[in-house]
């Protein structure tokens, strides 16, 4: 604007301006518009510029207290998780150890479990061992009462099968028993 007032007045004098040359003219109406503008500016677009800015910085103070809380916040949560990652590891931890010592103990029970059916399979097996002797010997004294009986009846020429014969040869091998 002011090279446009520049060159009306020079244009107006009808001489060669000089950039150097003071001209009262030009002095007078460059003020008179810089004040009007100064007006103007400072009337309308000024306060809302000012408002604007007032405006732009409480939000941005805003946002920053509310970045503030919420960094806060982040970093209790942040320790808050920490301390129940730290919990949920002990617990685990625990789980862990008590499952192992669970494990053990059933372990420990099986074997024992194990242990009394083996020692009763044995007790049994050796009951039955005895049971199965004493069934041998019982048969086999039989046979061999049975059998002294048939030879001692050949020697002697007659049949011996009465009951005091049978308590004879028994007693005989009963002492033979006990000699051994």
């Amino acid at each position: 604007m002011t090279t446009m007032l520049l060159m009306l007045a020079a244009s107006g004098e009808g001489g060669d301006a000089s950039p150097f040359a003071v001209n009262f003219g030009l002095f007078f109406w460059t003020w008179l518009v810089f004040l009007a503008l100064m007006f103007l500016l400072q009337k309308f677009a000024f306060p809302a510029i000012l408002k604007a800015t007032e405006d732009r910085e409480q939000t941005i103070a805003r946002q920053l207290d509310e970045a503030a809380k919420a960094n806060a916040e982040a970093k209790a949560l942040l320790e808050e998780n920490r301390k129940l990652l730290a919990a949920a590891r002990g617990q685990a931890q625990a789980l862990v150890a008590e499952a192992k010592t669970a494990v053990e103990k059933e372990r420990s029970t099986a074997i024992d479990k194990t242990r009394h059916e083996q020692e009763e399979l044995l007790e049994r097996a050796r009951r039955e061992i005895a049971a199965e002797r004493e069934k041998a010997l019982t048969d086999l004294r039989r046979e061999a009462v049975d059998l002294s009986l048939a030879v001692a009846g050949k020697l002697i020429g007659q049949k011996l099968d009465g009951a005091s014969d049978r308590s004879l040869v028994e007693g005989y091998l009963a002492s033979l028993e006990r000699v051994q």
